[in-house]
C-alpha cells in the first residue's frame, strides 16, 4: 500500500502540487484512488496524512543520521548502515528516540526522500538552450603590445 500511496505523492511532488502546509486537495483524491486501484483497500484522506506524518518522522530522522560521519543507506536491506557499533551507540546515547532504526527496514526511501525534499523543479529560473547563447561583442580587438624579445648575451 505504502509503494501505491508514494508512487502518487512524487508524482504530483514533481508537478508542483505541494504546497507549502499541505497537499493540493486533488492530491488526496489521486492517492486515495491509486490505492484503492492497486491494492484493493479504501483508505480516507486521514490515512493518507497519518501515513504522510508517519514517513516524515521516518525522513527527519534517518536523514539528520545519513548526514552524519560514519551512516550511510543500505539500497539492499532497506535500513540504515555504521561504519562500526561504536557510531551506532554513540550517536543513540546522544539521540535516544531513535533507537529503533538500528534495523528498521524502510522501504521506499527513494521515494520518501523525493517527497520530502526541498528542492524540486517549479520552473522559475528556466532558459531555453537559445537563451542560454552569449552573443558575440561588436567591440574590435584592440592588439597586444609586442612584447621585446631577449637577446643572448655573447
Amino acid at each position: 500500500m505504502d509503494t501505491a500511496l508514494l508512487e502518487v505523492l512524487v508524482e504530483h511532488h514533481n508537478n508542483g502540487d505541494h504546497a507549502q502546509n499541505g497537499w493540493n486537495s486533488h492530491v488526496y483524491s489521486a492517492v486515495i484512488g491509486n490505492v484503492r486501484e492497486k491494492c484493493s483497500v479504501t483508505i480516507t484522506k486521514e490515512n493518507v496524512s497519518s501515513r504522510y506524518k508517519t514517513f516524515e518522522k521516518h525522513y527527519e530522522a534517518i536523514s539528520k543520521m545519513l548526514s552524519q560521519s560514519g551512516f550511510g543507506w543500505d539500497w539492499i536491506n532497506n535500513k540504515l548502515s555504521t561504519d562500526s557499533e561504536d557510531v551506532w551507540l554513540k550517536y543513540v546515547a546522544a539521540n535516544k528516540k531513535v533507537g529503533h532504526y538500528k534495523n528498521k527496514v524502510i522501504k521506499n526511501w527513494d521515494a520518501i526522500t523525493t517527497i520530502y525534499s526541498k528542492d524540486h523543479a517549479n520552473g522559475e529560473g528556466v532558459v531555453t538552450g537559445a537563451e542560454t547563447v552569449v552573443e558575440p561583442t561588436t567591440e574590435p580587438n584592440e592588439d597586444s603590445p609586442e612584447v621585446p624579445q631577449k637577446t643572448a648575451n655573447r
